[in-house]
C-alpha cells in the first residue's frame, strides 16, 4: 500500500527563522570522559545495585529508536549506561523537553548529543532534525510519556514517537527502522542513594508493517503495542497488579 502524506504533515511545512536551526552535536573529548566515568564511577557509587536484562535485544547497527520510561532525572545517564557506547559501540542521541537544555545541565545535554523538542507544540526544526537522525541510522532516545512520573504506572503515550517512526521509515523504504521499548523500575519513587534500578529493555518493534495502514491508524497502533511492551517489561507482580487495577478503573 503506497502512503500519502498528510497535508498539514509539520516536516513539510516552511521553518521560520526562529526555529530554523538545532543546536546538537556529539562532543568527541566530552562523551570520551563523560560516559565512562557515569558507568564506572557515579552510578556505581550512587546506586545499590542497577539490574540490567535484554541488551541482546539492542540492535547493532541501523537506526533505533529506544522509547525508556522516564521515572527520575538519573534516566538520562542510566539509559546510556545500558544501552551506549560500552554495550552496543553507539552513542545514544537524546529528544529532551526545551525546560531540560537550559543552564549547565543544557550545555552537557546539548554537547552530549541531545536537543531539545516543546511536547506540546513540536517546532519544524527538531523533528526535522529528529528526522534526519534517523535516515542517517542514529540511536535515538525519545521518552514517550513526555514527561517523569513517579508512580509505577505505564502512562499514555504521546503520539510523536509514532509519528516520527512513521514519517521515517516512509521517507526512506527499507530505512529498518526498530523501536526498542525500555523499563526503567527504582524501587523508591524517589531515587535516594543506596536504592536498586531495574532496567528492562525488550524486543524490538520493526515500523515498517505499521505503513502498510492509513497513517493516523498505523501511528496509533505503534504507541498502543508499545505501551503493552512498555506495561509487559514491568518487573514486579504489584507493579503489574497496579496496571491491571488502572485499566479496571479507566473500564469502569
Amino acid at each position: 500500500m503506497v502512503l500519502h502524506r498528510p497535508t498539514d504533515d509539520p516536516l513539510t511545512a516552511s521553518v521560520t527563522n526562529r526555529e530554523s536551526k538545532v543546536n546538537s552535536k556529539v562532543s568527541p573529548w566530552l562523551s570520551a570522559i563523560a560516559y565512562p566515568l557515569g558507568n564506572r564511577l557515579l552510578l556505581p557509587a550512587y546506586f545499590g545495585k542497577i539490574e540490567i536484562h535484554g541488551q541482546h535485544h539492542l540492535p547493532a547497527e541501523g537506526p533505533v529508536i529506544l522509547a525508556p520510561l522516564h521515572r527520575a532525572r538519573w534516566d538520562a545517564l542510566l539509559v546510556p549506561h545500558a544501552t551506549g557506547p560500552s554495550v552496543t559501540g553507539r552513542l545514544p542521541r537524546f529528544m529532551v523537553t526545551a525546560d531540560e537544555v537550559k543552564g549547565l545541565q543544557g550545555w552537557f545535554i546539548r554537547r552530549l548529543g541531545g536537543f531539545p523538542v516543546n511536547p506540546r507544540q513540536p517546532g519544524v526544526a527538531s523533528l526535522r532534525f529528529g528526522l534526519e537522525l534517523l535516515q542517517q541510522g542514529e540511536m535515538l532516545v525519545i521518552f514517550p510519556e513526555g514527561g517523569i512520573f513517579r508512580d509505577r504506572l505505564v502512562h499514555s503515550l504521546k503520539p510523536g514517537l509514532a509519528r516520527l517512526a512513521l514519517q521515517a521509515e516512509h521517507s526512506q523504504p527499507g530505512l529498518g527502522l526498530q523501536v526498542v521499548p525500555i523499563h526503567l523500575h527504582y524501587d523508591e519513587p524517589l531515587p535516594r542513594w543506596g536504592c536498586q534500578v531495574s532496567i528492562n529493555i525488550g524486543t524490538p518493534i520493526r515500523v515498517e508493517p505499521y505503513l502498510q495502514e492509513p497513517p493516523k491508524q498505523g501511528a496509533k497502533r505503534l504507541t498502543a503495542d508499545l505501551r503493552h511492551a512498555l506495561e509487559r517489561l514491568s518487573p514486579s507482580p504489584e507493579t503489574r497488579s497496579l496496571i491491571a487495577a488502572h485499566k479496571s478503573e479507566m473500564a469502569a
